[in-house]
């Protein structure tokens, strides 16, 4: 993934850096928002959530946990966005699946939310990948202190990515599913992957090495040579975060250059989602 680059649509380009030992693992073109970074601090007003603090080394952020007190554990990483209205429509969804989970969300930006593309890329480029990880780490052991015997990691674009890095990284996850993302090997080797891990991607997406078919084809490999269990989909005539479906999502989603719409690859995700998270999270 080191420096390389290439065009997804005339709206958007997608640049790979590396992930080590700062920043941006990939640059989301300017070009598809003209506005000037600015920031937004936003309280998740949703009374579905509770909010807790989660303490890792010298640092505290905040989480927001929404399911059954007792049901296994899923960390929900967040897109480039930020904690949105998205992230948590698909928490809410994961917590309402059968037969139930308890579904954590760690501010990876404390506090901060892109409402745009530029803030949004801006605080991508920003983020601390290896703390991340961190907090990664963290979230799992606060879901099996408070009642999760067992927890997965799941996410969505740079979450996505983080979530296949969880997989390497951190001992304590007992599967992974990733959403149109693929961390570089430099932060961490899926062929050295330690839990199962089930993976996603839009046969249209033009994220090149990031999440386009060529990134999940070499994370298949990957994953074979990992000797993990592993799925990898690719879904006919989706585009990238084709899993955001809210009315905003799909809205923001046309802006950037990306109007597909399949319900039907949607619901045939999470069932696919349900019955992963089923297998290796069940008691």
């Amino acid at each position: 993934m080191l420096a390389a680059a290439a065009r997804s649509s005339s709206s958007s380009r997608i640049l790979l850096r590396s992930q080590l030992p700062k920043p941006s693992p990939f640059t989301l073109s300017r070009a598809l928002s003209p506005s000037a970074s600015r920031f937004s601090i936003r309280l998740m007003a949703d009374s579905a959530f509770k909010k807790v603090q989660i303490h890792r080394d010298d640092t505290v952020f905040d989480a927001y946990v929404v399911g059954k007190e007792d049901a296994p554990g899923i960390v929900v990483l967040q897109e480039w966005w930020g904690v949105d209205f998205e992230i948590k429509n698909h928490a809410l969804k994961i917590s309402q699946l059968e037969p139930g989970f308890k579904a954590l969300i760690p501010d990876l930006y404390r506090g901060k939310v892109g409402l745009d593309v530029a803030e949004a890329q801006h605080l991508m480029d920003g983020l601390d990948w290896q703390g991340a990880v961190k907090d990664i780490s963290a979230s799992v052991n606060w879901l099996k202190t408070n009642g999760s015997k067992k927890v997965g990691v799941t996410g969505y674009c740079m979450g996505g990515a983080l979530s296949i890095a969880s997989s390497v990284l951190i001992p304590e996850v007992d599967a992974v599913v990733s959403f149109y993302g693929v961390c570089s090997s430099e932060l961490a080797d899926p062929a050295q992957a330690k839990a199962p891990v089930q993976a996603h991607f839009g046969e249209l997406d033009n994220f090149v090495g990031f999440s386009d078919v060529t990134a999940a084809k070499a994370l298949e490999e990957k994953l074979k040579a990992s000797g993990v269990p592993y799925e990898v989909h690719i879904y006919p005539g989706n585009g990238h975060a084709f899993m955001n479906r809210s009315p905003d999502g799909i809205k923001r989603r046309k802006d950037m250059g990306m109007p597909d719409e399949d319900e039907a690859a949607v619901q045939l995700a999470w069932s696919r989602f349900q019955s992963w998270m089923t297998r290796f999270l069940s008691p």
